[in-house]
This record gives C-alpha cells, sequence and structure tokens, in this order.
C-alpha cells in the first residue's frame, strides 16, 4: 500500500515541484519519503516529518483531509521545519 501511495506522489512531482525533504511516517506501515524530487519508501532523515495513520495519510493527499484540522484534531503531529510542509500545499493543490 505504501508503495502505491508513493507512485501516486511520484507522478504528482512530474509537474511539480517540492523543495526540501519531507517524511510522512505511518508507524508500522512505514514511511514514505519526499527527496530530490522524488517519492520512497526508503527511510531517511528529512527536514520535517509528519505522523500520521496511513488512512489519514491517503485522506490527506486527496484533499478530504485539511492538514490544519488533522494537527488540531490530533490525527497529524509535525516535528522538524514547518515551512517544508507549507509547500506540500502547492503539492496537493
Amino acid at each position: 500500500m505504501m508503495e502505491d501511495i508513493a507512485a501516486g506522489i511520484r507522478k504528482a512531482l512530474e509537474t511539480k515541484r517540492f523543495s526540501g525533504s519531507l517524511k510522512f511516517d505511518c508507524g508500522v506501515d512505514g514511511v514514505i519519503v519526499m527527496a530530490d524530487g522524488t517519492a520512497s519508501t526508503e527511510d531517511r532523515e528529512t527536514d520535517c516529518t509528519l505522523r500520521l495513520s496511513q488512512e489519514n495519510l491517503v485522506s490527506l493527499l486527496k484533499g478530504k483531509l485539511n492538514p490544519m484540522v488533522a494537527m488540531a484534531t490530533g490525527k497529524l503531529k509535525l516535528s522538524g521545519n514547518p515551512a517544508v510542509a507549507m509547500g506540500l500545499a502547492k503539492l496537493l493543490a
């Protein structure tokens, strides 16, 4: 499932630019790292980490979960540089 999600992000990155590095950490389900113009399921250090469930990640990427609401309700936790996470909005648009 995580590889399928990463493939969708890679496709989006073909036409949209993302600066910095960001990790979606879904705990036991795995990670997706966006860096260097691509997305991978290999874990590494990043500028920013978003911790959330795989289900919430899918909702976030489909635009069904508002990131601010997710943070306020504890569905999403951010660590690292929040400016990198803000760049995600351009990718999702």
